[in-house]
């Protein structure tokens, strides 16, 4: 195994190992200040932190607003409170050593806000900010104007092209590194874009050195370019260390950090990522923001697909092949249904799948009557976590809507991520993770179910393995 040599990250020599930040509070300042005191990069979630009580216990995020608006403030005010204190935890647990990174999603309500609290509460406290899920043109800008490093999260050179020209050449010195997240490895959401399968993986490696042929054109030569997304074993990525062709990289490792004794997350999660088995982990496209992402299957996910694929196309007039009329509603409005789906929607109704939604693309999916009630209530209790949001159809603009109806097919995700992260449920719960989360189970460094320290990971990573 090649020696892993300092990089200049955020202003400091440190080592070239990155936890990736995760979000609703995932990552925490625990766990982040463990790793920067290593002498590596340790990255919190800026995305609703959590906040404590006098007695150290994080302090639930209820909402008492009446309307949307009202609790989209509540949750501004969470964020912001929680992420200065994450910063305080993590530069305390750091013991002055390595950097100390925040992790924001662009699409999260309010960035700009929560961004402009944090660094003005969290003062001299975070030395970088990493922002992805969108296109943060605005970060640089934001980032200059506290003297704090921006590392923008994409997953072409294409998408830094874009970012550059529009906004980063005018804060080029802060610009701290550019994080490469493979959109088809990585946990959380990915950003796959609409040229690119989701089913056919492209090697990182021409990716990678296109971004960087890219950055030098623009000057950034000795910039460091983050590679994340697929890391397990360094020894695999041999080949990238010291590379004259890809310049100074730095390894960001996202899933691995979930099984240490630092990470926040509850002992049942960490027990089941231990017993993956490949495959566990996979793409889908029900996240209200519309990107794909990464998660295990589990009971979460397969009533999603269930939803799903209990779906036909109606009418409001018969056209074409729907003749057939089917009663929805507790008023029974009729709709027209092709003479196959009406059997399929017969066949739904008589398996307890009772309530009929529509959707946005004039299609009908049959769930419970208890479903149908958890999404509307859902859907009725939004706090606007998202800039724009699918499922309940709210958007951080003046009208407070994308103006379009609200999806049924998709989830609150604000509730199913504090969920999994305050309790033990990990079956019907979103459970984000790398595509990589099943090598857990065959790797001896977790053999009897062990859990590491983050020191004890930091050094096994130093060894290739």
């Amino acid at each position: 195994m090649k020696p892993l040599n300092p990089l200049v990250i955020s202003g400091r020599e440190v080592l070239p190992l990155v936890e990736g930040g995760k979000g609703i509070s995932v990552s925490n300042g625990e766990s982040s200040g463990a790793w920067a005191a290593t002498g590596s990069v340790g990255t919190f979630s800026g995305v609703n932190a959590d906040s404590y009580t006098e007695s150290g216990q994080p302090v639930p995020q209820i909402y008492h607003g009446r309307t949307r608006r009202e609790r989209h403030e509540e949750l501004v005010a969470y964020a912001i409170a929680g992420g200065i204190e994450q910063a305080r935890v993590a530069h305390e647990r750091s013991n002055g050593e390595g950097r100390i990174h925040m992790n924001v999603l662009w699409e999260m309500a309010a960035a700009e806000r929560v961004l402009h609290g944090v660094l003005e509460g969290a003062k001299g406290l975070i030395n970088g900010v990493t922002c992805g899920a969108g296109m943060p043109y605005k970060i640089a800008e934001i980032c200059a104007r506290y003297g704090v490093h921006y590392y923008p999260i994409v997953s072409s050179a294409r998408a830094f092209r874009a970012l550059w020209k529009r906004a980063y050449h005018k804060f080029c010195e802060w610009l701290g590194g550019v994080v490469y997240e493979d959109p088809w490895l990585a946990g959380g959401h990915n950003g796959l874009s609409n040229s690119e399968d989701p089913q056919h993986p492209e090697p990182p490696y021409p990716r990678v050195r296109e971004l960087r042929t890219l950055m030098v054109d623009f000057g950034l030569a000795t910039t460091p370019i983050f590679v994340a997304g697929g890391l397990w074993y360094l020894r695999e990525w041999i080949d990238w260390i010291d590379n004259p062709e890809l310049g100074p990289v730095a390894f960001q490792f996202g899933t691995r950090p979930l099984v240490t004794q630092e990470s926040p997350i509850s002992e049942t999660w960490k027990r089941k990522l231990l017993t993956l088995s490949e495959g566990d982990v996979s793409l889908n496209r029900f996240s209200p923001t519309g990107f794909y992402s990464s998660a295990v299957r589990n009971g979460f996910l397969n009533e999603l697909q269930e939803r799903s694929e209990h779906q036909v196309a109606y009418t409001v007039e018969p056209v074409g092949e729907h003749v057939a009329p089917f009663s929805v509603g507790a008023r029974g409005r009729t709709v027209f249904l092709t003479v196959h789906d009406k059997k399929s929607a017969e066949g739904w109704v008589a398996a307890g799948f009772t309530e009929a939604l529509r959707t946005p693309d004039s299609t009908l999916i049959f769930v419970t009557p208890r479903k149908a009630l958890e999404i509307r209530t859902d859907q009725i209790g939004c706090m606007g976590c998202l800039s724009a949001c699918q499922f309940s159809n709210w958007a951080q603009n003046e009208a407070r809507t994308t103006g379009k109806k609200a999806d049924p097919r998709s989830f609150c995700i604000q509730k199913t991520l504090q969920a999994i992260r305050h309790s033990e449920d990990v079956e019907y719960q979103l459970m984000f993770a790398g595509h990589n989360a099943f090598r857990f189970a065959s790797d001896p460094f977790y053999v009897n179910g062990y859990v590491p320290t983050v020191r004890e990971l930091v050094e096994r990573l130093q060894t290739g393995d």
